[in-house]
Parts: C-alpha cells; structure tokens; sequence
C-alpha cells in the first residue's frame, strides 16, 4: 500500500501539470489575439492624430495660395532637332553636367551617348543584355552606368582612344536579385545608388563594387530614385509598384517618411529644385506634389481628358514649371502653382519613356518608344538663365 501511494499522487500530479500545460496555452493565445486587437486600435488612433495635426498646416489650397501670381505667358516652345540611332524603345536617358551630352540606353542593349549641339553619336556601347533599362552620367562625366534585365549595373569610363574595345571595359559594380530599373550616381563618382524589382535600393562602392547600404521597406517593384538637386543633404527618395513614395536616410538605411495618394504603380518621381518637396508621375494618369515639411500632398496634376500613365516629370530651373511626359505621345507643361496645364507639346509617335531637364534648367529632354529624343527650344524658360546655347531638348 505504501509503494502505490506515491504512484498515485505522481499520477494526479502529472495529471494537474499537463491540464495547467493545455490552459495556458489558449489563454496566451487569446492574451496575444488581445494585445494585437489592442495595438490595432492604438495605431489606428494615432494615424488620426497624424492627419489630424497635418490638416492643422493645410490652411489653404497651394493653388488658392497663388491666385495672387500672375499666370504663365507662352512659352513658344519649338521643335529643334531629332536624334536618332536607336533600333529599339528608348527605356532611359541623362544628362551630362556640361550641360551639353546625353546618354541615352534601349530596349536593343545599345548605350549611346550624343552631343545634344550637333547631334552626333560619340559613343555607342553594346550591353550584355536587351532591355537596357536605367542609365546615368557620373558628376565628373567621365562614367555612365548602366543595367537592366541582367540584375546588374555596370560602369564604363568614357575614352576616344579605347573605344572600339568598350564593351570589354564594362565593369559590374551592383548586382540585385532581379532587373535594375533605375540608376544614378552619388555625390561623386565612387558612390552608385540603384533601385531594383526586388523591392530594395541600394548603395554601392564604384571602386571594389563592395554593397554599402542597403534599402528595404518598399512592399513591390521599385521604378524610380532621386536625390535632391542642391545633394547637401542625406535622403533620397525612391517609388514604385506599391504606390508609395518613401523617403530615406542615406546614413542609416532606414526609412523616415512615406507619402501615399496615387491609385496605382508610380513609375516617376523628382525633387523640386529647392529639396522640399518632390513630384510624381503615375500609371492612374496624374501627378502630385508632396512637401516633406508639411509630410503631405500639397497639389494634384491631373484632366478628365488625360487618361494614360505619367513616364516621367521634371521641374523647370525655377520649379514654377512641372513637365510630364505621357503614354499618350505628348508632354504636358503645368503650372505647378496654380495646379493647371498650360500648353502640351507634342511631337513623339509613342510612348513617353523618361523625361529630364538639364542641370541648369534651360532644356528638358524626352525619351520615347518610337526609338527617339527629340529637342526642342523654349525663349520663355531660357531667358531666366543665361545661356549661350538656345537648346530644349524633349
């Protein structure tokens, strides 16, 4: 009897141990589903106070605000000039900081760099790849980097005396795990910034192609990069298929303010030319103005009549001018005060694929489908810079 009493209890004991095991475990799943419920609310709560204290600073419409400005006189823009060489769509361009050279990258895996003065060809690169989807000038123009569907972005020094053997010369310096959309230097010539259909961008070392900082936060495919056109900061920002445009901290890698609004993938964006504030373009047919000292939209660009994707924008020297290249062959030209179009520029047999203005702001220059960039010259912009050369290149 003395030897089944312990048996006994340990029994029971057991017994109470795994019923206190199994009840537990319900109640802390309930407790988490509680907790989760719990902070739900709270960041529900606290994303109204954000919009909340954000409305506080949306006293007045901006195009209210500029009821009081005069409106744009005409512009008087023209058609100058048309480069041609391209035997595919012409995906991306940029320009040169002597203001004067374009390189330009298509869907035939040719890199081509122009003078935008005379037209001609000065270098023509084959890439490893079709589908050339992003490429750049390097501050000093001695680079241009370039990638595309091969998950890599490659880097070119540019030299009369080696060019027949180009193609040997390039060098991958950034490598995603999928297609790299968009590219541009850094600073200087040694740092690449890229963005990628993994979701991430990122920042890499020209010289040893070493992975510097890393971007992660975006939920979809990332279609656009820029950085401030006055670089003294440390952000850039960067949007794609997500709909959102985030901006980052270049030291940290991390993600410090996000700005949403557009309704479907945003396949463009560009500072203003002052850093505090930026512009998009979209696949729903607008473009929007975001402040990033108000952390909001500020204005919207768009017509019932405009119903094809927005490829590219860009600012005028003043940032009174936003130009926005569409899907539908045409160049808007907004006023981005007063929130209306001002005239369209036409020109291009398809698509609008990239749209940029030089870094002095006296050009914009347009990449298209129909395997064109065409130019173009506007009195109006040029004589708020002065500037030898009467150029708009779209």
């Amino acid at each position: 009897m003395a030897d089944e009493k312990p048996t006994t209890s340990s029994s029971s004991s057991a017994a109470k141990e795994q019923t206190k095991k199994t009840e537990p475990a319900s109640e802390i799943a309930s407790r988490a589903a509680e907790s989760i419920e719990l902070l739900a609310r709270e960041a529900e709560e606290l994303r109204v106070k954000l919009d909340a204290e954000r409305n506080k600073l949306n006293d007045i419409p901006i195009e209210q605000a500029a009821d009081r400005l005069s409106p744009l006189p005409h512009t008087g823009i023209k058609s100058r000039r048309l480069l041609k060489g391209h035997a595919g769509k012409v995906l991306c361009m940029d320009w040169s900081m002597d203001k004067r050279h374009i390189v330009s990258s298509s869907q035939d895996g040719k890199v081509i760099v122009w003078d935008g003065f005379t037209t001609n060809k000065e270098h023509a690169l084959t890439t490893a790849t079709t589908w050339t989807m992003a490429c750049a000038y390097s501050p000093s123009s001695q680079l241009i980097a370039c990638g595309g569907l091969d998950n890599k972005c490659s880097v070119v020094p540019l030299s009369f005396d080696d060019d027949i053997q180009q193609k040997k010369r390039f060098r991958a310096v950034a490598t995603h795990t999928s297609y790299m959309s968009c590219c541009m230097f850094l600073r200087s010539d040694n740092l690449l910034l890229t963005g990628s259909g993994d979701s991430t961008c990122a920042i890499w070392d020209v010289e040893s192609g070493q992975l510097i900082q890393n971007f992660h936060g975006h939920t979809g495919d990332v279609f656009a990069i820029d950085v401030p056109r006055c670089d003294t900061g440390n952000i850039f920002i960067s949007a794609g298929a997500d709909k959102h445009t985030l901006v980052w901290d270049i030291r940290t890698g991390l993600c410090v303010q996000s700005f949403d609004g557009h309704e479907a993938d945003i396949n463009t964006v560009r500072f203003h030319p002052n850093g505090d504030a930026f512009a998009t373009g979209s696949d729903d047919a607008s473009c929007r103005l975001f402040d990033l000292r108000a952390d909001r939209q500020v204005c919207i660009y768009e017509k019932d009549s405009i119903l094809f994707p927005v490829n590219g924008v860009d600012f005028s020297a003043s940032g009174r001018i936003l130009f926005a290249g569409y899907g539908d062959y045409r160049v808007g030209v907004w006023d981005s005060l007063k929130a209306t179009r001002h005239t369209t520029l036409y020109g291009h047999e398809n698509r609008i694929s990239c749209l940029k203005s030089s870094p002095d702001g006296t050009a914009i220059c347009t990449a298209s489908w129909d395997c064109t960039i065409r130019d173009n010259f506007s009195s109006f912009i040029h004589s708020s810079v002065k500037h030898k050369t009467n150029l708009l290149l779209m």
